[in-house]
């Protein structure tokens, strides 16, 4: 037990997931563990595997397991390739890369094009990559939709455009773990074979669910895989979900608050949802320029809705300040994750937030910029909020107007 004493109102939680869960749900998942063999779980079941194609914009399966996102990538790999495969790969940052590893790992042979982590992946080099690629020996592109660690996102659409363009067959594998029911995202309309999520960022639950939204060519991909497996076989989830129900025991409990976190989404309206995000990312960006720091990504056309990744002058320790900002005002930021280690702070601007959230968080940062004497111009904060204020009078303006 500490001995410090007890620090009044919430704790923010600004790093880029887990993010904090409403009240709503977490009373959702407050409920007795019941008989995950039983009929009012399979109510529950049958619900929520026809819910959850929604947030997917999908009419196939989707797949939940009890996993981490990590799984989902496992998953994914394992059930539709073959060891000794080839997959493109792009370096967006430190997600990109454990996905990387893992599929040496596994046997498989990825082929990553490099980047500085400033950019997401761009449509232009892979569709180079893919055009000396005659014998079609790359069996799969796997995209990271929003990579955390360096705030940027991936133009999917261009990217099946591009593979489109070519008639490669490549199967067309996306990580959707922050950007789902964050960023827009169409599993069916841009052609994704595997999309691969988590419950812990824009679903607000806690980490504990994976998914993989399937297509019907990765469905017939997975009959062909010599990959050997088990926890993670796609054919027993068919089998069992056709009937509301799991392989083995599910995460009974998360899945009465994903029932309630795709009721909250709709209310909202996914479209109010992403908007919400871009409006947060835009604000937090212009609090960044008017401090005269540098926005890790360097081209708008992939900044991220849902975290922005900040670089700090050269000779100011990343880390120190965040730690700084936690102790004095109970604040957490995301910290920066492999080759950036120590040299950026991440503002997770994702899940279930507001204005006046992301407002107290660029103020806790902007206060901690001045008591840890990193160079900076004041009014970071107040850039944010004029923006977040403009944004607010255009529907009242609208409604006013209206009547």
């Amino acid at each position: 037990m500490s001995n410090r004493p007890r620090s009044s109102g919430r704790h923010f939680l600004q790093i880029p997931g887990p993010t904090p869960i409403p009240d709503r749900i977490l009373r959702a998942i407050d409920m007795p563990v019941i008989d995950h063999r039983g009929p009012e779980f399979q109510k529950l079941g049958r619900r929520v595997l026809e819910k959850v194609k929604n947030i997917f914009k999908t009419k196939n399966n989707v797949f939940i397991f009890p996993a981490s996102g990590t799984g989902g990538w496992e998953s994914a790999l394992v059930n539709c390739l073959s060891p000794g495969d080839k997959v493109l790969m792009f370096e967006t940052g430190q997600f990109a890369t454990l996905w990387k590893r893992m599929a040496t790992r596994l046997g498989l042979q990825p082929e990553f094009i490099e980047s500085d982590w400033r950019i997401g992946a761009d449509p232009a080099q892979i569709e180079a990559r893919l055009k000396q690629d005659t014998a079609h020996e790359i069996k799969a592109v796997c995209v990271v939709h929003n990579e955390t660690a360096s705030g940027t996102a991936a133009p999917l659409a261009e990217i099946r455009n591009v593979i489109d363009k070519l008639g490669h067959p490549a199967l067309f594998f996306v990580d959707a773990v922050s950007s789902l029911a964050s960023i827009d995202l169409r599993h069916d309309e841009w052609g994704i074979d595997v999309t691969i999520s988590g419950s812990q960022k824009g679903l607000m639950l806690p980490p504990g669910l994976a998914f993989n939204a399937v297509s019907q060519k990765a469905l017939e991909a997975a009959k062909t895989s010599r990959f050997a497996k088990s926890y993670w076989a796609w054919d027993d989830m068919l089998a069992n979900n056709a009937n509301g129900f799991f392989p083995y025991t599910p995460a009974t409990n998360l899945l009465y608050g994903l029932d309630v976190a795709l009721d909250m989404l709709e209310e909202e309206g996914y479209d109010n949802v992403f908007a919400r995000h871009i409006r947060h990312g835009e604000a937090t960006r212009r609090a960044v320029v008017a401090w005269g720091l540098e926005v890790l990504c360097r081209d708008p056309k992939y900044y991220s809705p849902v975290v922005t990744t900040v670089l700090l002058p050269p000779g100011h320790d990343a880390d120190a300040f965040r730690a700084l900002v936690l102790e004095t005002f109970n604040m957490a930021l995301g910290a920066g994750l492999g080759k950036v280690a120590g040299k950026v702070l991440r503002i997770g601007h994702v899940g279930d937030t507001n204005d006046l959230t992301l407002m107290g968080a660029l103020s806790g940062v902007e206060m901690g910029l001045e008591l840890a004497g990193i160079p900076h111009r004041k009014g970071g904060a107040s850039a944010a909020m004029e923006y977040l204020a403009e944004q607010a009078r255009k529907p009242a303006q609208k409604l006013a107007a209206a009547e």
